[in-house]
């Protein structure tokens, strides 16, 4: 019944309106007055209805705007993500690019030896790698007291292997001790493990006879005669070198050349220091 009734009311105001326009068109001297009766009413309704029309179109264009802008913000928003999440992982290979080529050069340095790449999968808790687990085990040929290296030259030796992992004990360890000599003068000593010290970046170096000619930045490397460790592979460069007080021997410290808080990469030596000298020498007090 209302919908009728609008539908009539509607319809009334229609013919009203036409009836207006037609007689506000005729030319007629008589009906002038009429015509400009009818503009003082007409002209303020126009007028209202064009302000309402204005404010309404206004209205929608804002309201359109911002949900264009809305949805461009969102797009960018999406965008810029995809491109920083891009930007990081481009960051994340050319910090593995960098590290691989390393291992690379590494290789070449070394290529008198046969090695695998392998990545660090696990670490004792603290803040250096001193035991560490690498991705491969036994099924890659990976044996016990194979010798690992990477960031430059020693990292470790190889002390337990599972199918598919090894553990590795690197030289910063307290229980480690290698067998060294200076490359300069063939010096022996023996560089030791300690976790404390290697807080300051260092490790101690011992068992240097007083007559040998060791001294400070000289290359540290693995000996001929160690039982364990490959012959010539760097470990560090000596400092502070003094005369212990029974003064028979000399001892320092060594800064290792391998980084032991960032290790994420290395290579392992498969060849063992016993298949290569039939006769390995054991080195008293040292691996």
């Amino acid at each position: 019944m209302e919908s009728k009734r609008s539908k009539y009311i509607l319809i009334c105001l229609t013919i009203l309106c036409i009836l207006l326009i037609g007689v506000t068109s005729i030319n007629s001297s008589v009906l002038a007055p009429l015509r400009t009766g009818i503009g003082y009413v007409l002209i303020p309704v126009q007028s209202g209805v064009n302000r309402v029309g204005l404010a309404i179109y206004n209205s929608l264009s804002d309201y359109s705007s911002l949900k264009g802008a809305l949805e461009e913000n969102k797009q960018l928003k999406e965008q810029i993500a995809s491109l920083v999440e891009d930007n990081n992982r481009l960051q994340a290979e050319s910090f593995e690019l960098s590290r691989l080529r390393k291992l690379y050069q590494l290789d070449e340095e070394y290529m008198q030896y046969s090695k695998v790449g392998a990545r660090v999968i696990a670490k004792d808790s603290g803040d250096w790698f001193q035991v560490f687990r690498v991705d491969k085990g036994s099924a890659d040929g990976i044996k016990e007291d194979m010798n690992v290296i990477a960031g430059g030259g020693l990292v470790g030796i190889v002390t337990d292997v599972g199918p598919n992992y090894a553990t590795v004990r690197s030289i910063i360890d307290d229980s480690s001790r290698v067998g060294a000599m200076a490359l300069q003068s063939g010096a022996n000593c023996i560089v030791a493990g300690d976790l404390k010290l290697y807080q300051e970046g260092r490790l101690r170096i011992t068992d240097i006879p007083k007559e040998g000619d060791l001294k400070e930045g000289d290359k540290i490397i693995t000996s001929n005669i160690s039982s364990v460790f490959l012959p010539g592979i760097l470990i560090g460069y000596a400092a502070d070198i003094t005369v212990d007080s029974n003064q028979l021997t000399k001892s320092g410290y060594l800064i290792p050349v391998a980084e032991f808080d960032t290790l994420q990469e290395v290579l392992i030596i498969t060849d063992l220091k016993s298949d290569l000298m039939a006769e390995p020498a054991a080195e008293s007090g040292a691996e």
